[in-house]
């Protein structure tokens, strides 16, 4: 079991869905976890409510990772709070569809500021905190589609695209004191009004012939911040999504 007493984890989006598993996961390994959101402030309280009924410490801090001094400020609000921060999972993410035609300056803007933009200005003030310790770990959540881009989400393929190169340049930048490693997931929850359909379908064309859950991206996590080895790289976690 992966031991993260001590630890003190900063996750994005921890309101809601992937983001809120993670941090759960992070809780239950002895981490004690910032649990961000910008909107969902009930969900991430009710998380927070959960890591600590699970006997470790969780305080919860909105900002908007879209503005320039949102990230700087979260980071340093989580550290203060717990007294400094050795993971960074960045989990929030901004998907909206949009194809070359459709795509608007604010459309890419928005997707740019939030999905690539914030994860480095985080990596930046989470360093800064770090002070002397090493051991620290940053976890950047991606998208298959990075690497087999279609035509309906041109701006969010990019802005995930631009994130995986931002792991590798991180991981040699970084190196050794922190680890710099990615999850590329792919169909793990069905779309926010999906009444489980269009999941059924996607089902079929996968080459393990089923969709994932949340679990799944939270084992990736806990093998990469067991690891001492592992960096710049992207685990997928699709069930063979991205080969056909």
């Amino acid at each position: 079991m992966v031991d993260l007493q001590g630890k003190g984890a900063l996750v994005t989006g921890a309101g809601v869905r992937v983001g809120r598993a993670l941090a759960l996961a992070l809780g239950a390994h002895g981490a004690r976890v910032v649990v961000h959101y910008r909107r969902s402030a009930r969900q991430a309280e009710e998380t927070v409510a959960a890591i600590r009924a699970g006997g470790s410490e969780a305080v919860a801090v909105a900002a908007d990772l879209a503005e320039p001094d949102g990230p700087a400020r979260l980071v340093e609000e989580g550290a203060a709070a717990l007294g400094g921060l050795d993971i960074l999972v960045n989990s929030a993410s901004l998907f909206r569809r949009g194809n070359l035609e459709a795509t608007t300056v604010a459309d890419w803007d928005a997707h740019l500021n939030t999905n690539l933009r914030a994860p480095f200005l985080l990596a930046q003030a989470f360093v800064r905190q770090l002070g002397e310790r090493d051991g620290a770990h940053i976890i950047n959540i991606t998208d298959w589609r990075a690497r087999r881009p279609g035509k309906a989400y041109l701006a969010y393929i990019v802005s995930k695209g631009g994130l995986e190169t931002l792991t590798r340049a991180l991981a040699v930048t970084l190196g050794p004191r922190v680890q710099v490693n990615a999850i590329a997931p792919g169909a793990i929850l069905a779309p926010v009004g999906d009444d489980g359909t269009y999941f059924r379908r996607l089902a079929a064309r996968i080459p393990a012939r089923r969709t994932g859950s949340p679990e799944e991206i939270v084992r990736a996590m806990l093998y990469i911040l067991d690891s001492r080895f592992v960096t710049g790289e992207t685990i997928t976690v699709d069930g063979g999504e991205h080969l056909v």
